[in-house]
């Protein structure tokens, strides 16, 4: 597979200088503010936190998300299918 083949399934993420942040293989984004970025990808629930976090595009025709702000932490949690909304996975 060339570089430029990228299946809808691929996830990547580039994060540079804690300020700018592309995500590739994003389904869908469960909430957003400027401290939180919540979205499901093909590799489990993203959870984005930092500062002044603004989503500047998001394509889920493409599954992608530009995101720009300051970065303070990336964390993943996997899928619980039938599992409920996103408040039941993050408390447990």
């Amino acid at each position: 597979m060339s570089y430029e083949e990228v299946r809808p399934t691929d996830h990547h993420l580039i994060l540079e200088d804690r300020e700018r942040l592309t995500v590739s293989g994003v389904e869908e984004v469960e909430s957003f503010d400027e401290n939180t970025i919540v979205m499901d990808t093909t590799q489990g629930v993203l959870i984005v936190r930092g500062e002044n976090l603004h989503i500047e595009k998001l394509s889920l025709d493409g599954g992608d998300l530009k995101v720009e702000g300051t970065v303070e932490s990336l964390t993943y949690e996997e899928f619980r299918r039938g599992g409920g909304g996103f408040l039941s996975r993050l408390l447990g």
